[in-house]
C-alpha cells in the first residue's frame, strides 16, 4: 500500500516535498542517524537520513557526476582522491571512471550507510570493491588533520550541516583541507541551494577566498533537492574550471547522465540574483 513521503524542508517558510512512495524497504537506526530506503513510483530507489532526502535513483547522477568530473576534468593529473561523506557510494563511482586516479580512498563517519547502500542500491556502491579503494570510517574534519600534501582532489560529498556535518562547514576544515592539498590541488564541497541558503554561501566563499587563490561557484539540477538545485565550492591551488581545460577527456568516461562538456562551461553561469552573493 503507498503512502506520502514528506520532508519539510522549511516549515515556518511554508516549504516542504512530498513524494509518493510504494513500500519502504528498510528502516535502521546507526550510532548517528535514522536511515530509511524507499521504493517510489516516480523516482525509484529513494535513500532518506534523519527525513532527509539523501539520493533517489532517478536523479543521483546529477549530482554525483558534477561533484566529481568537474574538478576531475579540470586537474592535469588527478592521481591521489579523496571523498568525504559519500557513503551511497555514488562519488566514488565517478571517481574511479578516470584511469588517472591510482588511490581512491573514502572517508565515511557512517558505516552503515555503505552497509544499507551495498543492500539496496548496488549501482552506487560499485566502487567500494575496486582495488584502488580505501574505506575509512572516521570523523572526516579528525581525518584531514592528519595529512599533509597528501591529495590532488578532495572531495566532500557532505549532508546539510547540522549534526556531524556541521563541522564540514567551517573555515577551520577548509584550512585543513588546503594543508591536505598537493601543489596545484582542488577541493570541491557541497554547498547548498543559491536560492535557499545565500547567507550560509556567501560566507563560505568569504573565507575560502582567503584560504585559496581560486574560487568559484557552481550548480546543477537535482530534482529531489530542496529548490531543484545544489551548489559546489570549487577551491583551487591552481586550474582554473573555465581556462586551459582539456575537455576532449570526457569522451573517455564514457556515456554520461549529465555532465558534458557544455554543462561543464555552463554550470559556472549564475543567475543575477545568485552573483551578488559573491560580490567582494
Amino acid at each position: 500500500m503507498s503512502h506520502w513521503f514528506e520532508e519539510q524542508l522549511d516549515i515556518a517558510k511554508g516549504r516542504a516535498l512530498r513524494i509518493r512512495t510504494r513500500r519502504l524497504l528498510e528502516k535502521t537506526r546507526s550510532d548517528f542517524q535514522e536511515i530509511e530506503v524507499y521504493d517510489t513510483d516516480a523516482f525509484g530507489r529513494m535513500l532518506v537520513h534523519d527525513g532527509v532526502i539523501m539520493l533517489t535513483e532517478f536523479d543521483e547522477a546529477h549530482y554525483h557526476e558534477m561533484i566529481a568530473h568537474v574538478a576531475l576534468i579540470t586537474h592535469p593529473d588527478p592521481r591521489d582522491v579523496l571523498v568525504i561523506g559519500g557513503g551511497d557510494g555514488g562519488t566514488l563511482r565517478e571517481v574511479l571512471r578516470h584511469a588517472q586516479v591510482r588511490n581512491a580512498r573514502l572517508c565515511e563517519i557512517d558505516p552503515m550507510v555503505v552497509e544499507v547502500c551495498r543492500r539496496h542500491f548496488p549501482g552506487l556502491a560499485s566502487g567500494f570493491n575496486d582495488p584502488r579503494v580505501t574505506l575509512h570510517f572516521e570523523d572526516g574534519a579528525e581525518f584531514i588533520r592528519r595529512h599533509t600534501a597528501a591529495f590532488d582532489l578532495i572531495i566532500v560529498d557532505s549532508s546539510d550541516p547540522v549534526g556531524p556535518a556541521e563541522v564540514l562547514f567551517r573555515k577551520e576544515f577548509y584550512s585543513s583541507m588546503r594543508n591536505a592539498l598537493k601543489p596545484g590541488g582542488i577541493v570541491v564541497t557541497q554547498s547548498e541551494s543559491m536560492l535557499y541558503h545565500a547567507e550560509l554561501i556567501g560566507e563560505i566563499a568569504a573565507f575560502c577566498r582567503t584560504l585559496f587563490p581560486l574560487y568559484r561557484y557552481y550548480y546543477t539540477l537535482v530534482p529531489t533537492y530542496p529548490s531543484g538545485l545544489i551548489g559546489f565550492s570549487f577551491c583551487s591551488l591552481g586550474p582554473d574550471p573555465l581556462h586551459e581545460v582539456d575537455l576532449e577527456r570526457i569522451t573517455a568516461l564514457g556515456p554520461m547522465r549529465y555532465y558534458s562538456a557544455e554543462i561543464h562551461r555552463a554550470a559556472f553561469t549564475l543567475p543575477a540574483g545568485a552573483q551578488r552573493i559573491f560580490k567582494d
